[in-house]
């Protein structure tokens, strides 16, 4: 597997290294990103239990400014 990733990052472009490990944390985090919930997640990724789904999920700066706090939508 080492050499298959390595060729993909190479034909890529890409400078950093890559493990399955952080495509894993990347498709969860874009999985959640585009809407998807925990437990789905959670079955796509073969985890027994919810503890290990949420260890992969890191959303991005730019989702957290686009999310409103309940607060904001009270009337004013």
């Amino acid at each position: 597997m080492a050499i298959a990733m390595k060729k993909a990052r190479t034909r890529a472009g890409f400078g950093k290294r890559v493990s399955p490990h952080a495509l894993r944390h990347s498709y969860a985090t874009h999985m959640i990103e585009a809407g998807a919930d925990l437990r789905t997640l959670q079955v796509l990724l073969g985890h027994t239990s919810i503890r290990s789904t949420v260890h992969y999920v890191h959303v991005s700066q730019a989702r957290l400014i686009t999310i409103a706090s309940p607060l904001e939508r009270l009337p004013g």
